[in-house]
């Protein structure tokens, strides 16, 4: 089955990429609750979470500490909260995003709009920080 997540990782949908290696691809969610609100996801698709092989469920979390990592570093906020819901996508995934209170995570409030040269900004500084 083929995902908008399947397109965006094979580049036929355009994204604010973060970050790849062979398993996993981190990119700016285009809905922001946040800037820097990053979603990553395993290139093999999986619908849910909790489905996925062990080890590439481990391997997932650690790829996704990196990211929030660099996230921290480069977005001013107290954490970098996760988030899976796994409901909008057939394709497993985790949001990370950057927090300053509990509520700041609440999917049901207003998202950002930002610009394009925003994005590409926010990605950018994200992705020069990234050590994988």
């Amino acid at each position: 089955m083929e995902t908008i997540f399947t397109k965006i990782i094979n580049g036929t949908i355009p994204s604010y990429k973060i970050a790849e290696n062979d398993f996993f691809y981190a990119f700016l969610d285009i809905n922001p609750l946040a800037e820097g609100h990053t979603l990553v996801v395993p290139k093999l698709a999986v619908d849910y979470i909790f489905n996925m092989e062990d080890q590439l469920l481990g391997e997932m979390m650690i790829f996704a500490k990196k990211i929030a990592i660099a996230i921290e570093k480069k977005i001013p906020c107290k954490r970098v909260g996760m988030a899976v819901i796994g409901l909008e996508v057939p394709h497993a995934h985790i949001h990370l995003v950057p927090i300053n209170g509990v509520y700041d995570i609440d999917f049901q409030k207003e998202k950002l709009t930002l610009s394009t040269e925003q994005f590409c900004e926010i990605a950018k500084m994200i992705a020069d920080t990234v050590q994988l």
